[in-house]
Parts: structure tokens; C-alpha cells; sequence
């Protein structure tokens, strides 16, 4: 591998590889397409069923979740009853992959990494969260006063954040797609910006508009999904569509910048479909099959003191509001509590009777936590058989639900982490893993006209379930991914087998010339020429 070797890598934040690879065919992305035809096609699988929350720390990391021990933005402090915010400390457990080629010398180009934190004495620049899908440390820059060169000479993305909205109108929506193609281009003079300014050798850049216009866009563009309208459609366009070719002429300008010795690759490391939703009923599934049971219920009124008296009003009288007005509230106050008064917040659960609580790790995929005696401040499961035989007994159960209209079961299997990943932070991970039937897409209440906007649950034991959804989302996340990769040494194609989003970063490094030891992923060959 000669000294001047470059390695550039492109991701497309959660961009539907079926999209990516139909537009590619069809001459709607004519730049990933170019690329394509002179380079190495391949499809990934995230890291299921943490593949949501674990994306990104496991691709930079090349560690499985058990070993860099994030599963979601806020996670339970083990040894507690109560979540918290993920920070600096929790993304920094294991040695991100710029990292390493730093301490090997290399100089690196590091913007947008979503779910990073500021790398200490990095060897290089960086820049943390310009704009960020899911934001958690705002604008970090390194060296510091690259953030106001960046602000005076490009400025602020122009999408807001968070790109969530309810009840926007055709208009609204046509501006935010605006926002993210006027966004995407800004981010490529960004890059060329930053490529320019000082020699690299590892260069990253993440395109997160891709992103939030999944989340956002999707009815523009899935005829299946509740909220698409022909009418409107015919009117506004494909406006998931149109964030995409922003994105792809992006790359298109980048890519015309570099050296022609520069190994490029273009990633999307998880995709994008309709959203579904039934974790949001894990919770009433749990109480419902007397295996949690939730903060103050059927406690004795005379046996409260006057304050759990007033709160248990309090909370009445809350949940007496229309969820289409308590949850954004909900949500508004948590986040607050969260990111800036640096709350931790309690579950709501009675510990003392529940056997197991929700763990929430997104919309994809329902997490569990057994209440262990031992682990637990006040666990009421003692380990081995009588978990074992409680966790039997609990999936048997769960996969007895079924959708009330289609009589088709929800959950496709319950998963054990235990017997998925291995590592120092396992006990803090969920314990069960609900893997959901995701082929049926679910409307929201604050998108067009609410159509088929209610999640609904059945069982003999639970009887039925349901939720209406408010949820602004239409689009949601899958474990697919895939890559284009061109360079010295690589052969043109398809690869014939699927790789793991954790082989990305080791074989990033080889690349350079440097092993990234202590991970679990595994070199990709191919892309080494080999």
C-alpha cells in the first residue's frame, strides 16, 4: 500500500438501500452510479436487534453493544431504577476507529459522526454535530475555533433540529425538503472546504438529510403507506426523492475533488421503510400479562401518605388528557430533564411487583429487563431457573398476540442477549429482545388526514390493546445496508455475501496500514484488493 494512500468515506445516513440501488439503475443518482460502475457493490446487516441505537457506536468502533454498551440515547443506570442521557463518558468507552488511525499517525477529516463525541488529541480536524440527526452535544468543533469559521463561512444547516413536526401542511412540507436540499449542498461545500484546507488521509463525512427525511417524507413517496395521497403527491412530487438527488450531486462534488489514488466508499449503514410502532405497547403488554406492574397502581388509598396522595391525582388528572397533547409534552419535559437540567428520570413501575419492566430501545425493537435479585435494588427474580423459566414462560406469551383486523401474529420471536453478545457492559443491556412484525405500516393522527393511525394488540390473557398514534414519523428504520466502494486494487462487482456494519472500521484501518485490534469485526478482503 503506498504512503499517499487516501481514504475517503461518504455515508448516507439511513437511506433506503432499495432506494439507493433503484435509483442507481434507473439514472436518477447518476453520480453513485458512476461510482458504482467502476467499483464493488455490497449489502450490510446492522448490528440486530440493537441496530437502531448501536448503529453508529458499533460501526466506528467495530465492537458489538455488549462491548461499547450503547443501546439508546437514554439508557437505565444499572443498579437503579431510573435512565439517563448517554454522554461523553459512554460514547468514549472503546477507541473509535479515527482514533486509531490517529495514534498510528495518520492526519483525518472527521464531520458528522452521528452519536460521536469530540475526539481528545485528535490528530487532525473534527467536527461534532453541524447537524445531527440526534444531537446530543451540539456544535464541537477540533481545534475549537474552527466552529466559527464554519458558522461565518457556511453557516447553520438550515433544517431544524429536531426535524420532527406535527400537523405540517403541503407547503411546510415542501420547505423542510427545500431545507434538506439546500442542507445537502451546504455540507458538500463544507467538505470540499475542509478536504482543501489541510493534507488527510482519512476523510469522513455523514449526509444525515437523508435521514430525517426517511423519518419525515416517507408517505410522499410509499404508495402503501396511510398518509400517501395520490392528489397530493401529483402536486408536490416525490419529495423524499428529491433529498436523495441533492445528496447524490453532493457526493458527485466531493467526489470531483479527490485525488485519483483516493479509495472512496459510499455507505449507508442501516435503511429506511413505513413505520409500525407496537413497542410503544409493550409497556400495557407487560402489565397486562401481570409481569410488570406500573408506579402507584391498586395500592390501598389508605396506605399513601398525603404527598403519594397528591401525586397519584396529580397523575390522574394528567392522564385524563388526550395522549395527541400529553405526549409531546411528555416528550418536551423529558427532554428538557434530560439534556439540559442533566436529570435522570424514573421508570414508572412499582419494582417491588414487577418480575420485569420496558426497556425502551426505539420503535424497532421491544428491550425487557428482568428485575434480578442481586442486580436489581430490588429484583424479585432470582437468577438462573427461575429466570430462565420466567423468560420461557413471558415469550410463550407474547408470541400469542396477534393484530386484532388481520389475526396475523406481531411478534416474530423473542430473543435472548445473553445468547447474541458477549462483552463487559452486558449486564447493562436489556435482557429480552421483542422482535416485532414490521410488514404492516401504521398511520399517525398528526400526519394528513390520520388514516389507520391506531396500534393495536390482542391476546386471550392480555385481551385487546390499543394506542392511537400521534407519533409525527412516517418513515422508520431496518437493518439493511450496503456500500459502493472504488479504488486502488478493487475489483469491480458484487459481493457475494452479506458483512456486518462491525467489519467496516477494521477494514477502514487496513486500509491505512493499521490493525484495529480488540474488536469484533473482521477485515472485508475484497476491499483491501485481495
Amino acid at each position: 500500500m503506498p504512503d499517499t494512500q487516501r481514504l475517503m468515506v461518504l455515508a448516507i445516513d439511513a437511506a433506503s438501500p432499495a432506494l439507493l440501488k433503484r435509483w442507481t439503475a434507473d439514472g436518477t443518482l447518476p453520480n453513485l452510479a458512476r461510482l458504482e460502475a467502476r467499483g464493488l457493490r455490497g449489502d450490510l446487516a446492522a448490528i440486530w436487534p440493537f441496530h437502531t441505537g448501536s448503529t453508529w457506536p458499533s460501526f466506528y468502533t467495530g465492537c458489538n453493544p455488549a462491548q461499547h454498551g450503547i443501546y439508546w440515547l437514554q439508557q437505565l443506570q444499572t443498579g437503579s431504577y431510573r435512565t439517563r442521557a448517554m454522554g461523553a463518558a459512554e460514547f468514549g468507552r472503546r477507541k473509535a476507529l479515527w482514533e486509531t488511525l490517529s495514534d498510528a499517525g495518520h492526519d483525518v477529516l472527521v464531520l458528522d459522526v452521528p452519536l460521536s463525541r469530540l475526539s481528545p488529541a485528535l490528530r487532525g480536524r473534527q467536527v461534532v454535530e453541524w447537524c445531527s440527526h440526534d444531537a446530543i452535544f451540539g456544535l464541537q468543533t477540533m481545534p475549537s475555533e474552527l466552529a466559527t469559521r464554519i458558522l461565518t463561512t457556511i453557516g447553520n444547516h438550515p433544517a431544524p433540529a429536531p426535524c420532527d413536526a406535527a400537523h405540517r401542511t403541503l407547503a411546510e412540507y415542501q420547505h423542510f425538503a427545500g431545507e434538506l436540499v439546500h442542507g445537502a449542498t451546504s455540507r458538500a461545500r463544507l467538505t470540499r472546504m475542509l478536504m482543501a484546507d489541510a493534507p488527510w488521509d482519512f476523510a469522513i463525512q455523514v449526509f444525515n438529510e437523508a435521514h430525517c427525511a426517511g423519518h419525515q417524507l416517507w408517505h410522499f413517496h410509499d404508495p402503501h403507506h396511510p398518509a400517501f395521497d395520490p392528489a397530493v403527491e401529483a402536486v408536490s412530487g416525490d419529495l423524499l426523492r428529491s433529498a436523495y438527488v441533492a445528496i447524490d450531486a453532493a457526493i458527485g462534488a466531493v467526489v470531483a475533488d479527490a485525488r485519483p489514488d483516493t479509495t472512496i466508499v459510499v455507505v449507508t449503514l442501516h435503511g429506511m421503510s413505513h413505520y409500525t410502532g407496537y413497542s410503544r405497547l409493550l409497556p400495557a403488554i407487560l402489565t397486562g400479562l401481570g409481569a410488570s406492574t406500573p408506579r402507584g397502581s391498586e395500592q390501598p388509598a389508605a396506605s399513601l401518605t398525603i404527598g403519594e396522595r397528591f401525586t397519584r391525582a396529580v397523575r390522574t388528572i394528567y392522564h385524563l388528557i388526550p395522549e395527541s397533547i400529553r405526549r409531546p409534552f411528555y416528550e418536551f419535559r423529558a427532554e428538557v430533564g434530560t439534556r439540559v437540567l442533566n436529570r435522570d428520570t424514573p421508570l414508572p413501575i412499582d419494582p417491588k411487583r414487577s418480575r420485569c419492566f420496558h426497556a425502551d430501545m426505539g420503535p424497532l425493537v421491544g428491550g425487557i429487563r428482568l428485575n434480578l435479585i442481586g442486580r436489581e435494588p430490588l429484583g424479585t427474580l432470582a437468577r438462573g431457573s427461575e429466570a430462565d423459566a420466567f423468560s420461557d414462560e413471558l415469550t410463550a406469551q407474547l408470541l400469542e398476540l396477534v393484530d386484532p383486523d388481520t389475526k396475523q401474529p406481531i411478534v416474530r420471536r423473542v430473543l435472548r442477549t445473553r445468547e447474541l453478545f458477549d462483552g463487559e457492559y452486558l449486564e447493562d443491556l436489556p435482557d429480552l429482545l421483542v422482535e416485532w412484525d414490521l410488514s404492516r405500516p401504521v398511520g399517525s393522527s398528526a400526519v394528513g388526514d390520520g388514516a389507520a393511525s391506531t396500534i393495536q394488540a390482542f391476546s386471550p390473557r392480555v385481551g385487546l390493546l390499543t394506542l392511537a398514534n400521534a407519533y409525527c414519523r412516517t418513515g422508520e428504520h431496518t437493518p439493511e445496508g450496503m456500500f459502493i466502494a472504488c479504488g486502488p486494487g478493487i475489483a469491480p462487482g458484487q459481493l457475494d455475501r452479506i458483512v456486518l456494519t462491525l467489519d467496516l472500521a477494521p477494514t477502514f484501518s487496513a486500509l491505512l496500514g493499521v490493525e484495529m485490534t480488540g474488536v469484533d469485526g473482521s477485515v472485508i478482503p475484497e476491499l483491501l484488493g485481495r
